[in-house]
């Protein structure tokens, strides 16, 4: 674990791993990275620079929890950037870190060299995913045993009824194999969140899609968008009016994948991820 001090003096936590030329990684959640693993082997080819928001792992927790929006973490990611010394950086984002990711391309186009979207969050971007296409991905996994009970806490959640009961049950939708790796990786991310962090990042604010989305049709860097094929946290069709914000956008849909795509299979996931950023 290293450390660099922020715009506010904050000091910030990040984790390096692997050789290569530096990818700096943005979490989801946002949580600590430790869930990202080496990104299933992504380590052997470039180096890793990932990235603990503030208040979340190694990272301090800042008196004003409002410096953790989203727009103002933008700082953070910009501190990093001088910090290592990069004029600029290829830039990969995980599910929330993709709402970072847009808001710091949007503003910082000319430091990164090409964006990875990895299963993004979209309401960075203003994107509608609807319950009928939560709904229809869900139903390819209707021949899993566990699909039945997932499916009626997903029924309740899209209702406007969400529990924590329904939101644990609706787990196995995010991995491409229910197996016990996936529920130990499940487990062990959910440890990683602070609520109040979390509460702060998408706090009113955070966002300005018309903004975002002017800004990013301007963006001339490279972008790949990883979709999983049964994800319904970023389901491929939504992945794809996303990708259509960019000048220069390839999506690509991981067979049987889910959420975590490099879970799913690291293969794939590396050769996809590597060959973007080659």
């Amino acid at each position: 674990m290293e450390f660099f001090t922020s715009y506010d003096g904050a000091k910030l936590a990040y984790h390096v791993s692997g050789d290569g030329a530096p990818v700096v990684c943005l979490p989801g959640g946002p949580a600590a990275s430790a869930y990202l693993g080496d990104l299933g082997g992504l380590s052997a080819h470039r180096r890793l620079i990932m990235l603990d928001p503030r208040g979340t792992g190694g990272s301090a927790m800042p008196q004003d929890t409002a410096s953790c929006r989203c727009d103002r973490m933008v700082a953070d990611v910009e501190a990093l950037r001088a910090h290592l010394g990069l004029d600029h950086m290829d830039l990969l984002a995980h599910c929330a870190g993709a709402n970072l990711a847009a808001r710091y391309a949007a503003g910082h186009a000319q430091r990164v060299s090409r964006l990875a979207l990895i299963t993004p969050s979209v309401r960075a971007v203003g994107i509608a995913i609807t319950g009928d296409l939560r709904r229809e991905t869900a139903q390819l996994r209707r021949d899993e045993s566990w699909f039945a009970e997932a499916f009626a806490a997903l029924e309740a959640i899209v209702a406007g009824k969400a529990t924590n009961d329904s939101r644990q049950a609706i787990a196995p939708f995010s991995y491409g194999r229910w197996d016990e790796a996936a529920q130990a990786h499940h487990a062990a991310d959910a440890e990683q969140h602070n609520p109040e962090v979390m509460a702060a990042f998408g706090a009113q604010g955070a966002f300005d899609p018309d903004a975002t989305r002017a800004a990013l049709a301007r963006f001339a860097p490279p972008v790949l968008l990883l979709a999983g094929e049964v994800d319904l946290g970023a389901p491929p069709p939504a992945m794809a009016e996303f990708a259509g914000l960019f000048p220069d956008a390839e999506l690509v849909i991981q067979p049987r994948a889910g959420h975590f795509p490099w879970l799913d299979d690291a293969d794939r996931f590396v050769s996809t991820v590597t060959a973007f950023l080659e």
